[in-house]
C-alpha cells in the first residue's frame, strides 16, 4: 500500500510539473503577441525606450486611424476575402480530390503518380518559366492568377492521401460496391462525410496561406484595384518610411512616429480576422493533423 501511495504521490507531482512547464512555453509563445497588441496602442517613443511591458503607455488609436484613413485598406479586405474564400475552395477540391485518387490502391499507376507529385516539391520551372506560363495562360494581372495556379500543395496532398488510408476502412467500398454505388457517389456521400476533420484542417491551412500571400499579387498584379491586403500594408509602411526619411525638421518626426505605431497596428490589422477562424476548426485540428501525419 505504501509503494501504491508513493507512486501516486510521485504521479502527482511530476503532473504538477507538467503543468507548470506547459504554462510557462505558454507565457514564452503568447507574450510575443500580447506585446504587439500593447504596442499598438502604446506612444511610439516608450515602446522605443522600453517602457512596454504589461500595459499600453501613453494609450493612443493614431497608428489605427492613420491606417484606416488610407482607402485602399478596404479594396484590401475585400480583395484578400475574396482571394482566401476562392482559393480555400478550389484548393480543397484539388487537393482533396488527388489525395482520395492516390489513396486507391486500385488507381492505376498510383506509385508513379505519387512520386511525379513528390518530384515537384524538390523541383520546380523557377520564377521566370511560370510567370511566362501565366501570361501565355492570359492569366496575368487576373483574379484568377492569385486563386488558380497556386492551388495545388503537394505537402496537402500527401497528408490526406495518408488521411483516407489510415481512417477509411476499405470494407465500406465493398460494401458500397455491393450496393451499386459507383466511385463519384462513394467518394461524395461516404468519404467526404467521414473526413470534417483533414477537410477543416486542409481548408485552414490553405485559408492561411491566401490570407498572408503577398508575393504572387507582388510579382502577377499590376491593379492596384486587384492588390490583396498585405500588399497594400506593406506599401503603406514602404511608403510612410521613405517620407519619414526624406523630411527633415518636424514633419519629419512627425512622419516617423506614425510610422513606428503602424507597424504594429499592421500586424494586429492583418492577423487578426484569420485568427478568429481557428475556434471554428479547433476541435478538427489534432485529430486531423495526427491522423493525417502517419506516413506509410
Amino acid at each position: 500500500m505504501g509503494k501504491i501511495k508513493n507512486n501516486r504521490s510521485s504521479d502527482t507531482v511530476m503532473e504538477y510539473v507538467m503543468y507548470a512547464i506547459a504554462v510557462v512555453f505558454l507565457i514564452i509563445l503568447m507574450y510575443p503577441l500580447y506585446f504587439i497588441i500593447i504596442a499598438s496602442f502604446s506612444d511610439p517613443s516608450a515602446v522605443a525606450g522600453g517602457q512596454v511591458w504589461l500595459f499600453p503607455k501613453g494609450f493612443t488609436f493614431d497608428g489605427y486611424k492613420e491606417l484606416l484613413r488610407h482607402e485602399n485598406i478596404w479594396i484590401g479586405y475585400r480583395n484578400t476575402v475574396l482571394y482566401t474564400v476562392a482559393g480555400t475552395a478550389i484548393g480543397l477540391v484539388v487537393n482533396i480530390s488527388a489525395a482520395y485518387a492516390l489513396s486507391r490502391k486500385d488507381l492505376a499507376g498510383r506509385k508513379f503518380l505519387s512520386l511525379f507529385f513528390i518530384f515537384t516539391m524538390f523541383f520546380n520551372g523557377g520564377l521566370i518559366p511560370t510567370f511566362l506560363t501565366i501570361r501565355d495562360f492570359h492569366m496575368y494581372d487576373t483574379f484568377l492568377v492569385m486563386v488558380l495556379p497556386f492551388s495545388v500543395g503537394v505537402y496537402n496532398i500527401i497528408v490526406a492521401r495518408t488521411f483516407f488510408q489510415t481512417s477509411i476502412p476499405g470494407d465500406l467500398w465493398e460494401a458500397a460496391q455491393i450496393d451499386g454505388c459507383g466511385n463519384l457517389r462513394y467518394f461524395a456521400q461516404v468519404v467526404l462525410p467521414l473526413s470534417k476533420a483533414i477537410i477543416a484542417v486542409l481548408g485552414l491551412w490553405i485559408a492561411v496561406g491566401y490570407w498572408n500571400s503577398y508575393f504572387n499579387a507582388l510579382i502577377y498584379l499590376k491593379n492596384p484595384n486587384l492588390h490583396p491586403l498585405q500588399l497594400i500594408l506593406r506599401n503603406i509602411l514602404i511608403t510612410n518610411q521613405m517620407q519619414s526619411g526624406m523630411g527633415t525638421g518636424e514633419a519629419a518626426q512627425i512622419a516617423l512616429r506614425l510610422a513606428n505605431m503602424m507597424r504594429y497596428s499592421v500586424i494586429i490589422v492583418a492577423t487578426v480576422p484569420i485568427m478568429c477562424v481557428y475556434p471554428f476548426v479547433q476541435k478538427y485540428f489534432n485529430q486531423g493533423v495526427m491522423i493525417g501525419a502517419v506516413k506509410e
